[in-house]
């Protein structure tokens, strides 16, 4: 169970330097119109060594470059003292007022023209995905696997994203339902497992939310079949965790360009499919690329937004791109 105690920083429960915790929050803008956008604030703090790093995206485009989009700055500053009260010399500022419920978000880069502020309201309570009580898939967690690891504590959580970004000109409302998380647990700088971290978003009353395992057997431009680790249905206001699910992925350069799914929580089962609107390569640490892509979602005659992060480690992408 996470409780508002979660919200902040919690003790390390070993001395391993690369202990973590992050904070992530992902939305998007523009969805109404031939150009959206997707956004994405993060924060890897590792308390133990006093530092933080903090990306910031802005991108509409299909880019395999992060400066080729129209936004993106990482910086490694030094670590604040709260989690829930915190400004970074890279322009970011965090307050959550309501613990893990409401955040207000501020960004300003003025030499870039970039300025993003929003206040996120969840819509639903934090999902602890290793609470049996909540995570019907909770006992399957595999701490053979990096990514078990970095989730030793971790929650997803969907809400409802209010205010304004600009960049480059172009100033857009932000008003869409996306999804957050928080984890901490220690987290190699280099993964060596993967890990597909995606969700449709059709307004407050449907809400899918997935983590999945993949490989790359079948190359940078083959299919990857895709089995559900973790995951919540939030619909008409209740939240239900689901007890399975799988899928199929559709890849250029690694990149989803369309994904299938099937996902069951008790005996109601959804199908959602996405196709890919943008593409571009969020290294959250170094030694991994997250394969960001915000997808137009359709389910059961609805449509939706939402991203997928596949995460693949920078030894396994040489390993692919060096196969015959």
């Amino acid at each position: 169970m996470i409780r508002d105690e979660d919200a902040q920083f919690h003790p390390p429960t070993t001395d391993d330097p690369l202990w973590a915790e992050t904070n992530y929050f992902g939305l998007y803008a523009g969805q109404d119109t031939e150009r959206p956008v997707n956004i994405g604030l993060y924060g890897l703090f590792r308390k133990p060594i006093g530092m933080v790093g903090s990306t910031v995206s802005i991108n509409s485009r299909r880019v395999r470059e992060p400066w080729a989009a129209e936004y993106w700055d990482a910086q490694n500053m030094p670590a604040p003292a709260s989690l829930t009260d915190y400004e970074l010399a890279n322009g970011l500022r965090v307050v959550c007022s309501k613990p893990n419920q409401v955040w207000d978000v501020d960004y300003s880069d003025p030499a870039a023209g970039v300025e993003i502020h929003f206040r996120y309201t969840a819509i639903m309570p934090a999902y602890d995905i290793n609470d049996p009580d909540q995570d019907p898939l909770a006992a399957d967690r595999d701490m053979a696997k990096t990514w078990g690891h970095a989730y030793a504590g971790h929650f997803d959580q969907s809400g409802h994203y209010e205010g304004e970004v600009s960049v480059r000109g172009r100033t857009l409302p932000i008003d869409c339902v996306a999804t957050m998380d928080h984890s901490w647990g220690v987290r190699a700088e280099r993964q060596s497992s993967r890990l597909s971290w995606m969700h449709a978003h059709f307004g407050e009353d449907l809400v899918v939310h997935g983590l999945f395992d993949f490989d790359t057997a079948n190359g940078p431009d083959g299919e990857s079949p895709l089995r559900l680790t973790h995951g919540y249905l939030v619909e008409g206001g209740e939240l239900h965790g689901l007890s399975g699910g799988h899928g199929v992925t559709r890849r250029r350069g690694l990149y989803p360009e369309r994904i299938d799914l099937v996902l069951s929580a008790g005996d109601r089962t959804v199908a959602v499919s996405g196709e890919a609107l943008t593409t571009f390569p969020w290294q959250s640490q170094p030694g991994v690329v997250g394969h960001n892509v915000l997808l137009r979602w359709e389910a059961e005659g609805r449509v939706g937004f939402g991203e997928c992060m596949d995460f693949i480690g920078l030894g396994e992408l040489g390993e692919v791109y060096s196969r015959p």
